[in-house]
């Protein structure tokens, strides 16, 4: 009997340092958003929270690092296979030069893996950083990422799309709100263009004006 005591005492001991070591895992799931549409991206004068983001390398990146006290766009995408995305980034590319005379950066970050963000960059030519927030961190803490419904999770698979998986639950699959916010370089939130519709992009000359607005 004591022995059995002593078990219990020592798998409660484990489940509670469990919970503690990896709380993004234990709470990824329970938060994530049940559709595109049930989503609440960070608003107009909020401080962009910290993130763990992975380079094309694979190597741990700091969201707020990256910032590093920089005027911001920060575009979220879907992934290198979504063509709405991939048409988004080029115009991104266009737009950068001016965003870059006006001081700022864009950074963007896509649910692909860290191998497919560098052949991205090289096969779109794209100038701007582009990272992986496969294991959803960034787009939660960005209040954008929602669980994909079992149909279409079916219909992806079946389009031989692999999304990421939900951490703690990997039967699950997520995606997030298609997104753009501009950032000061105080880390606040000074306009943000989210829609559920995955169609739908903010234009590179609204992202210029609401950047010429954040400087002022």
């Amino acid at each position: 009997m004591k022995t059995f005591a002593l078990s219990r005492r020592l798998l409660a001991a484990s489940a509670l340092l469990l919970s503690f070591s990896f709380p993004r895992l234990a709470h990824a799931a329970a938060d994530l958003a049940a559709s595109p549409n049930a989503a609440h991206p960070l608003a107009v004068g909020a401080r962009v929270p910290d993130a763990t983001v992975k380079t094309m390398d694979g190597a741990n990146a700091s969201l707020a690092a990256l910032l590093g006290g920089q005027p911001t766009v920060l575009i979220v995408f879907r992934g290198g296979w979504c063509p709405y995305c991939t048409q988004h980034m080029a115009e991104l590319a266009e737009a950068e030069p001016k965003l870059m005379e006006l001081g700022f950066q864009i950074v963007a970050l896509s649910t692909d893996q860290p191998k497919n963000i560098r052949f991205l960059t090289q096969e779109k030519h794209l100038p701007y950083r582009l990272l992986s927030d496969r294991d959803m961190q960034a787009s939660r803490a960005l209040g954008l990422a929602y669980r994909v419904d079992a149909g279409m999770q079916k219909k992806y698979a079946e389009w031989n799309i692999d999304l990421p998986a939900v951490p703690g639950d990997a039967a699950a699959r997520w995606l997030p709100v298609p997104a753009a916010f501009v950032i000061a370089r105080d880390g606040t939130v000074r306009f943000v263009h989210a829609d559920p519709d995955y169609k739908v992009r903010v234009s590179g000359e609204k992202l210029l004006a609401a950047a010429r607005d954040a400087v002022r």
